[in-house]
């Protein structure tokens, strides 16, 4: 019986293997043949011997053209066929080749730059993602970049001096212990100082366009180490005059609302870096951080004298002028602080404790006119541990802080009376504004205690444009889509208390008070030196008028308590402030909050 074996493919014969008369066996190689620039072996299907051949080198063939003739015949040897055996550790030469081109952008290749971080007390920008992922391996893009500087250098010095480009991107796992893996995914990145001083080079730009799109394509966060001297002037390899179009600003700008976006600064961060820095949510910096839109060679470029670059920018006028969020000592806190907040933003968690609550009945002075700390109100009102705040330094009339309750993540925003009695000013506004813009991107319900005079007054705090400041709480408030509560603490007076309301005590999912609350359109105090200046005037005797003024104010007091406020339907209950978390997350749960699905709930948050 005789059998043919065909080609598999259109193709040229590079080669015939066998010869008439010759033994072939089942998976012996008979022919090779060429398709498209790429070599294909042809195996024999059958076992037999060679009775006629078809084909020469050179010949092109169709496919299932017949290349050999076998007449069969059972080959007694098959089981002698040898069967390559594969060393599944062996490292074949392009494999060793691409392995040392990674191994010698690593830290371990490169102890020089290592020494240089431990000579500043600083991690290496590797040691620090991989604490951020906490240690599982994250995929790395353009780890074999290197600086376009082919023109003015040899390319061994570019590979072994500037790996990554400067700048090491990609995606990992943050609070993988806390969440689904489908939360945890984010874009993780970090300027490597030791390269160029972390400036920012043609390829690492590239490199921020590749992972800012994917970030915009699959909302993930980006969290990102910014340290810096800004833009680099030394590439050659490109067609640019000032690089003025490159896109990563724009396309990091357009992340904003989208995704969170983190920002971790050590040591100097100037220029472009700093510009990246700006645009983030949040900005968690070092004690020995320096942050400026300018270093020194620009600053003395423009004619603006010489400085060293610790004069610019230094924490201790970051922190109180609100450019910094949240102030940390080192960079290991700063990734624990990282990895806290970004936890707001992926949702709730199952396991939460809270201190007693009972506790919450005392906190308040019976002296309405005695201050108490409002952050001791917020710690045994949310959960255990679970609070972070957010420009402290900053608007000291208002607090800001991430929080959980029942393992919900929350945003609180609180009046301070230590500060100004609780007034807002332009600063405490500008905070709140932000803030409230902050949860509503992403899905936080939003809620108030509220203890404040009223919005701050006065010839000084108009100098500091106060009209226009303390009014973007309202239009901000009734932009956002996410449910906001109200708690009256103590005082709610004037514009201040429905800034504190969202506008009006209407707008919350609810407004209650504690029992020592109180109302007013304004000040009591105000109110009856306004509304009762001239019978209070008629009075002669000063001691007298100071009585009849005491009494007044006593009697607006019991008028605008909580309970009269309650039994004209102002407000929706007066409350035992113990029943306070029952509130809210009652409240909480007949609302749905999270993310749009359809793409951003606003258009981006404001950077200040």
């Amino acid at each position: 019986m005789t059998s043919e074996i065909g080609s598999p493919i259109q193709g040229t014969v590079l080669l015939v293997d066998v010869e008439i008369g010759a033994e072939v066996t089942v998976g012996q190689r008979i022919a090779l043949l060429e398709s498209m620039k790429m070599e294909h072996e042809v195996m024999a299907t059958s076992s037999g011997v060679v009775e006629g051949i078809h084909v020469e080198a050179g010949e092109t063939v169709l496919e299932d053209q017949a290349l050999i003739s076998l007449e069969f015949k059972e080959i007694s040897n098959t089981s002698e066929v040898a069967v390559a055996q594969v060393d599944l550790d062996f490292i074949r030469d392009d494999l060793a080749e691409v392995n040392e081109r990674h191994a010698l952008g690593h830290d371990h290749q490169r102890p020089n730059a290592v020494e240089k971080r431990r000579a500043t007390k600083q991690r290496t920008a590797r040691e620090n993602l991989d604490d951020l992922v906490d240690g599982v391996p994250y995929i790395e893009y353009g780890p074999l970049a290197i600086a376009p500087q082919r023109k003015r250098r040899t390319l061994e010095d570019l590979i072994l001096n500037t790996p990554a480009d400067g700048m090491i991107a990609g995606i990992g796992e943050v609070n993988g212990h806390l969440f689904s893996e489908n939360k945890t995914q984010c874009v993780v990145m970090s300027y490597d100082y030791t390269v160029l001083a972390g400036t920012q080079g043609g390829q690492n730009h590239r490199k921020k366009d590749r992972l800012f799109e994917i970030a915009k394509r699959w909302k993930l966060p980006v969290i990102f180490f910014t340290e810096g001297g800004g833009g680099r002037p030394g590439d050659t390899d490109g067609m640019q005059v000032a690089g003025l179009d490159c896109l990563a600003f724009g396309l990091w700008a357009e992340l904003s609302a989208l995704v969170p976006l983190i920002g971790i600064n050590s040591g100097y961060c100037f220029a472009g870096n700093a510009a990246i820095l700006g645009c983030c949510d949040v900005i968690i910096a070092t004690e020995n951080s320096n942050i400026g839109m300018g270093g020194p060679a620009m600053i003395e470029g423009g004619g603006l004298g010489a400085y060293d670059p610790k004069e610019i920018g230094p924490m201790e006028i970051q922190r109180p002028n609100g450019v910094v969020d949240i102030s940390v000592k080192d960079e290991e806190e700063a990734v624990k602080v990282a990895k806290k907040y970004l936890s707001y933003f992926q949702g709730p968690v199952p396991d939460w404790d809270c201190g007693d609550q009972r506790e919450l009945r005392h906190i308040i002075p019976e002296n309405r006119l005695r201050v108490y700390d409002i952050r001791e109100v917020i710690e045994v009102m949310f959960d255990t541990d679970s609070l972070l705040e957010i420009r402290k330094d900053f608007g000291a009339g208002i607090v800001t802080t991430l929080a959980r309750i029942e393992g919900k993540p929350v945003g609180v925003i609180a009046n301070n009376p230590v500060h100004l009695g609780g007034a807002i000013d332009s600063d405490a506004a500008d905070k709140a504004a932000r803030f409230m813009q902050l949860c509503d991107a992403f899905g936080l319900p939003i809620i108030n205690l509220c203890d404040t005079p009223g919005f701050m007054v006065g010839p000084e705090a108009e100098k500091t444009g106060l009209v226009r400041h303390v009014s973007r709480m309202f239009v901000t408030a009734r932009s956002t889509s996410v449910p906001t509560c109200t708690i009256v603490l103590r005082k709610a007076y004037g514009l201040g208390a429905q800034a504190m309301a969202s506008g009006g005590f209407k707008f919350p999912l609810f407004t209650i008070s504690w029992p020592t609350g109180e109302f007013g359109g304004m000040g009591l105090e105000g109110a009856v030196k306004l509304g009762y200046r001239k019978e209070l005037e008629a009075i002669e005797d000063l001691e007298e008028r100071d009585k009849a003024y005491q009494s007044l104010v006593e009697r607006m007091y019991e008028v605008g308590k909580g309970i009269s406020m309650a039994d004209h339907f102002e407000i929706d209950d007066v409350i035992d402030p113990m029943e306070s978390r029952r509130w809210i997350s009652s409240a909480l749960k007949a609302t749905s909050s999270g993310n749009s699905e359809r793409g951003k709930n606003r258009p981006m948050i404001d950077t200040w």
